[in-house]
């Protein structure tokens, strides 16, 4: 029988724990938790980097995007806004200023604290109380919501760290037996080993909406309204209802993603005992200090079965013209969009491809500086909703969405990420999504239509893009 060495015995999930449970008692000692408001985090390296993010009972988000080596979860609420309305970025901006919030990077682990910001597609009519601070009662997903998980976990490089923040004032003493009963938790669920996989499951379409004669009518209303307006471009979706032979799994569902998807960022909410779940390619915005990054996505073909076939689908979408008007009507809009807040725009020449496993997009990437004073929620507010999954130009589309679709859409083409307290951040599109709830899930696809769409090809579209998730259902 062979012995564990001291250092083996080190990172076994019970030392980690016991590690971790000692230096909080010795990093709180030094704060000042019972004085002033705002909030405190405590960083803590992780001396040995989870595989992926276990799900727990409870609200909780998780962001991995697996070609990046990218991993962001959260457990539990420290603190958490939400609004509605016109002016819901605008009132979530002010929420949590960032001169109160303490940070201790107590191990150098050179990560920063975080929190989620997300918000539906449209908004609604703000409530009475805009705002307002929640201590988890409200566990649905609001029309927009700033939360900051009580702990929360980074992974990055083969890197790791915990992150546990609380409201100030506080008890030392309470928040440490409580963080202390949540690492107990946490722990022995980070480094259990990844669940073996199930039998692939059959899924039985039980309601779509719009079905194909009413998608074929809406298309043809929709290209009526293009030729006698002032709409260029509008973007159409699908919502599709399945069930399963028994209760999805959340982490097997996003390990499947991770895998048929490693180059899209996964995103997972789960609020009320309902998940929320995307597999998206589109980054909606990227800000690092001054520098801003977009995605430009639009115009979709389909994946050949050889390299062959590949490769005379992918000149096809390049040489296209309704994709590359598609694709132009999203550029043209980045750049009004940010055109008073942002300067030393960069966009490509021509379009790239973003090959994915079901499908393959026109891409460009946009880079810019954005002008001093102009926040991320700002120029969130300035390019959602993008060309790309509302239309062109913006109020037209939306006013003919409104009018035309069967459905609300909730936070499918809304966005979602991650901010730090400096400020910087990135939001992805929710595209890709599914409403996941035991064994029964909602899926919902889109597509662009200009003038030339035509209603069977916009259909086989949307089909490949509901691929993707009903893909990595059939594994949970």
């Amino acid at each position: 029988m062979s012995v564990p060495s001291p250092a083996m015995d080190m990172l076994a999930p019970r030392a980690i724990q016991q590690h971790l449970e000692a230096r909080l008692a010795e990093v709180l000692a030094g704060l000042a938790l019972s004085h002033g408001d705002g909030l405190q985090s405590v960083l803590l390296a992780l001396p040995r980097a989870p595989a992926t993010a276990p799900q727990l009972a409870g609200c909780q988000f998780q962001f991995r995007h697996a070609q990046r080596g990218e991993l962001y979860a959260g457990y539990g609420e420290a603190a958490a806004w939400q609004t509605a309305g016109s002016g819901r970025l605008s009132t979530l901006s002010s929420a949590l200023p960032n001169a109160d919030w303490r940070r201790a990077d107590a191990d150098a682990t050179g990560f920063d604290a975080f929190a989620m910001l997300g918000f539906a597609a449209t908004d609604t009519p703000a409530p009475p109380a805009a705002a307002a601070p929640t201590a988890g009662a409200a566990d649905a997903l609001p029309n927009a919501l700033l939360w900051v998980p009580e702990i929360g976990l980074i992974c990055h490089d083969h890197a790791a760290a915990l992150v546990f923040s609380t409201p100030l004032p506080a008890a030392p003493a309470r928040v440490l037996a409580r963080w202390r009963r949540l690492l107990r938790v946490l722990i022995p669920a980070l480094y259990e080993p990844s669940p073996g996989p199930r039998p692939t499951a059959r899924l039985r379409r039980t309601r779509e909406e719009p079905d194909a004669a009413g998608w074929n009518s809406l298309v043809r209303d929709t290209l009526a309204q293009i030729a006698t307006g002032p709409m260029a471009k509008a973007v159409l979706s699908r919502r599709l209802m399945v069930r399963g032979p028994r209760e999805f799994d959340m982490a097997r569902l996003l390990n499947a993603l991770g895998c048929l998807f490693p180059s899209c960022q996964t995103v997972s909410l789960r609020r009320r005992g309902r998940s929320f779940v995307a597999a998206t390619p589109e980054r909606l915005l990227g800000l690092s200090g001054d520098q801003l990054q977009v995605d430009a996505i639009a115009g979709t073909a389909s994946r050949g079965e050889s390299l062959a076939e590949d490769a005379r689908l992918r000149a096809g979408l390049l040489g296209c013209d309704k994709n590359r008007r598609e694709h132009r009507f999203v550029i043209d809009a980045v750049r009004a969009a940010l055109a008073d807040c942002c300067d030393d725009f960069r966009v490509p020449a021509t379009p790239r491809v973003l090959a994915l496993s079901n499908a393959q997009h026109l891409w460009s990437p946009i880079e810019a500086r954005s002008r001093p004073g102009c926040s991320l929620f700002e120029l969130a507010a300035r390019l959602h909703p993008t060309p790309a999954t509302n239309g062109q130009p913006r109020a037209a589309a939306r006013a003919w969405l409104r009018r035309a679709e069967p459905f609300l859409r909730g936070w499918y083409t809304g966005a979602a990420g991650i901010l730090r307290p400096t400020g910087d951040g990135e939001l992805w599109v929710l595209l890709r999504c599914a409403e996941v709830s035991g064994a029964e899930a909602e899926l919902f696809a889109g597509a662009g239509i200009v003038a030339g769409s035509d209603p069977a090809a916009e259909w086989r579209e949307t089909e490949a893009k509901l691929a993707a998730m009903l893909s990595a259902l059939r594994y949970a």
